[in-house]
């Protein structure tokens, strides 16, 4: 009997599996539980068994049973659970009704506010232009002043490739190079992309980001000129009320250089995590374009001068939608993303 048992377990658990609906369940409770069932009609010939092996065959008989039963009750929650979800959407659903429209992406706050900076440059009167993100050590950094071993390369923690003398930009004024290389002045250009330092993320800072560098070269250009483009810039995006704060700072590609910080919008001045505390965030540091450069690219800095530049559109946009840590920007959360639709 004990063989009966086992085989009576599984043909019942596989009839069980089969089933579909509350209906067939029932039918298998009939079959296999009920007064005429299988499960009844072995324990019934229980009796016919010799006297010694009765009490072994009743536990493995009543295990069966409970086993089955459980097994049922199981499967009925689960039909059940599936015939109130068919029943909801069965009332929810009207075939008559017009299909709901997909919904439709937005620009992302970075590339809105990328989008913003080239219009208020254009409105300057700067053309935009663009150049590749695997960038030659040579446009990096030879040609802006930094030749190898110069100590200033320290300040870019630079990706390289496996290629000798290829890496990852650490910055788009290589493209600021190529420009001087292909036009002769006037130039006034900005030259916006991705630019990759090995640094450890915080608030603001990543490895990855964004600038958008500019760049102006004629005759009889000024610092002036270049602090009046900046505040111009500033008050377009931020707007006239913004306070902006010029400081003497050091960059190998010119002089001399400066540090233009503009008023932390998140804590109006009071010190948060993204400006660390000072009130003030870095956002379009720039000076003079150093005369080696300038003939390093073929111009004479005897007749020619210019400015440059560079501006941060994530840490602008930071600051334009009170965002306390970049990183958000990048990091996919859609409940983050949303609210910029």
């Amino acid at each position: 009997m004990q063989d009966e048992i086992s085989d009576l377990r599984r043909e019942a658990k596989e009839r069980l599996a089969s089933v579909n609906n509350l209906t067939e369940l029932q039918s298998w409770r009939s079959a296999t539980l009920g007064r005429q069932g299988a499960v009844t009609g072995l324990l019934r010939r229980l009796g016919e068994l010799p006297p010694e092996q009765r009490p072994a065959a009743g536990r493995e008989a009543n295990a069966l049973k409970r086993a089955l039963e459980a097994a049922y009750e199981a499967r009925h929650e689960e039909l059940v659970r599936r015939e109130r979800r068919r029943a909801w959407r069965a009332a929810r659903l009207d075939v008559t009704l017009p299909g709901r429209a997909p919904s439709l992406g937005r620009l992302h706050p970075v590339t809105r506010t990328l989008r913003e900076m080239k219009a208020a440059f254009a409105r300057l009167g700067f053309q935009v232009y663009e150049g590749p993100e695997v960038e030659q050590d040579r446009y990096n950094f030879t040609l802006l002043n930094m030749p190898p071993h110069h100590p200033a390369r320290d300040m870019h923690d630079t990706f390289y490739t496996t290629r000798p003398g290829l890496l990852l930009r650490t910055h788009t004024s290589p493209n600021q190079v190529r420009v001087m290389e292909k036009l002769r002045p006037p130039i006034r250009v900005v030259v916006p992309g991705k630019v990759y330092r090995y640094e450890n993320p915080d608030p603001s800072h990543d490895w990855m980001f964004y600038q958008m560098e500019g760049l102006a070269v004629g005759r009889g250009i000024t610092l002036g000129d270049l602090l009046g483009t900046i505040r111009e810039f500033a008050h377009q995006v931020f707007g006239p009320d913004r306070r902006i704060r010029f400081r003497c700072d050091y960059f190998p590609y010119v002089e001399p250089g400066l540090d233009t910080a503009v008023s932390c919008m998140l804590c109006r001045g009071a010190g948060c995590r993204l400006c660390g505390g000072t009130g003030w965030l870095e956002a379009i540091p720039g000076g003079m374009v150093h005369p080696q450069v300038l003939a390093n690219c073929g111009i004479d800095p005897d007749r020619y001068t210019g400015f440059a530049f560079g501006a941060g559109p994530d840490r602008i946009a930071a600051l334009k939608y009170g965002i306390d840590d970049i990183r958000r920007f990048y990091g996919n959360d859609l409940r983050f993303l949303e609210q910029f639709c």
